[in-house]
């Protein structure tokens, strides 16, 4: 299976980036937590660390099968304004594969222009940057090849999305029953 990386940014949200880790690796899913800033060591939001797995600039994504952005700021500012990143997302586009975004991080993929004629949803008051979409102001919105998520409250419907995209319904009932979800 392809790996699934997940693009960190100092003020990144940690219960959206965290759950979707936590998640993605219960359900035997490879993740590599990437930093896009100079150091690996980034820091969220509220204040929780995190070494990073590998920094953007020393990074093939040969085996890149999915691209995750959380949320929070200024993370996902940081996220929007880093060139190997939106020429990814930009790659990944075209070849149709996976792409999830949460919170205030689809702003990136709405200025990017990768969500015309497309479903989103994203925190409230960052669905001015979502060019060309339809904002649905959903929990968590799947068209296509992108997954968004409202904010922090999505994070387990989200990461769950991105399960059932890449493993099917089932690997997301089993995955419920084990971690007691409703």
């Amino acid at each position: 299976m392809d790996t699934a990386y997940i693009f960190l940014a100092d003020g990144f949200e940690e219960m959206e980036a965290f759950t979707a880790v936590d998640v993605l690796r219960r359900a035997g899913v490879k993740v590599m937590m990437i930093s896009v800033t100079p150091d690996e060591i980034v820091k969220g939001a509220h204040g929780i660390s995190v070494l990073c797995d590998k920094n953007v600039v020393n990074c093939d994504f040969y085996d890149a099968g999915t691209l995750l952005l959380p949320g929070g700021l200024p993370g996902a500012t940081t996220l929007c304004e880093c060139k190997e990143l939106q020429n990814l997302l930009q790659r990944f586009m075209k070849k149709e594969r996976l792409i999830g975004a949460i919170c205030a991080a689809p702003m990136m993929l709405g200025k990017l222009g990768l969500l015309k004629g497309k479903k989103a949803t994203c925190y409230p008051g960052f669905d001015q940057y979502l060019e060309g979409a339809e904002y649905t102001g959903a929990m968590v919105e799947r068209d296509g090849n992108i997954i968004t998520g409202k904010g922090p409250g999505a994070a387990m419907p989200f990461a769950l999305a991105i399960v059932e995209y890449l493993l099917g319904k089932e690997k997301v009932q089993e995955l419920k029953e084990a971690m007691i979800v409703e």
